[in-house]
């Protein structure tokens, strides 16, 4: 199932939503389609219309602040686009860079994408204690970027210039 991001009516970044979730909106009419898949269409008895990659809300809602973004395994994997912390491999699991019995916790900061073999390797010790090497500081994405993130990325790639999230940095 593809995601649609979902633009308040002030271009704010509120939501990913299913593709099917945006079309019900557009056709509602309380959404407007921003960008749209390439090559995607939706077709019905008396209608057609592109998939929606970026849809805007046509009325402004109203969001509580949201200073940061929520912490998941899953954000955690997305926003080191699945490669592992340590050696660049394809990344399945989330490693505490402190354990969690050394004090460590599931906070953005303290989180790497992890093949299960260095997983493994670094077992319950820093990654000093275990003589690895981080490619990459682990860094707490913003709300916003972690909306962008969770599109994937191909679907970075397709987004507007204005919208692409801010880049990782090196350690």
């Amino acid at each position: 199932m593809r995601e649609t991001l979902v633009l308040n009516a002030s271009f704010e970044p509120l939501s990913t939503v299913t593709s099917r979730r945006a079309v019900v909106l557009v056709l509602q009419e309380k959404a407007v389609v921003e960008q749209a898949h390439p090559r995607l269409r939706v077709r019905a008895a008396e209608v057609e219309l592109p998939l929606p990659r970026v849809i805007r809300l046509s009325r402004y809602v109203r969001v509580p602040f949201r200073r940061r973004a929520p912490w998941s395994r899953r954000g955690v994997l997305i926003r080191d686009r699945h490669r592992c912390a340590y050696c660049g491999g394809r990344a399945t699991t989330v490693d505490h860079v402190v354990p969690r019995a050394h004090g460590g916790g599931d906070t953005w900061l303290n989180t790497v994408a992890s093949c299960v073999e260095d997983n493994h390797r670094k077992a319950d010790r820093t990654p000093e204690q275990a003589g690895m090497r981080l490619l990459s500081a682990p860094f707490e994405p913003t709300p916003a970027d972690a909306l962008l993130l969770a599109l994937g990325p191909a679907g970075r790639e397709e987004l507007p210039e204005w919208l692409a999230p801010s880049t990782p940095r090196a350690a």
